[in-house]
């Protein structure tokens, strides 16, 4: 659970490259739930639910800016 820190935002990365080369935005946050528990079965002891924490609040980071900035 430490490592939530590190991990969104490099979630939240992964996810605008994802944007950019042309995924559709509807499969963005599902993109970022699936890359949040890769790593945490990759690098972590597997817990599904570090994984879920780690995808969602990259989503919620993302919208959160985005809401602020106004785009």
């Amino acid at each position: 659970m430490e490592s939530n820190t590190i991990v969104v935002p490099i979630i939240v990365g992964l996810v605008e490259v994802a944007k950019r080369v042309g995924l559709p935005t509807k499969f963005l946050p599902l993109l970022a739930v699936v890359l949040g528990i890769a790593n945490s079965y990759l690098f972590n002891e597997f817990s599904i639910i570090d994984g879920l924490v780690s995808g969602l609040m990259a989503v919620g980071l993302f919208s959160g800016v985005k809401a602020s900035v106004g785009k």
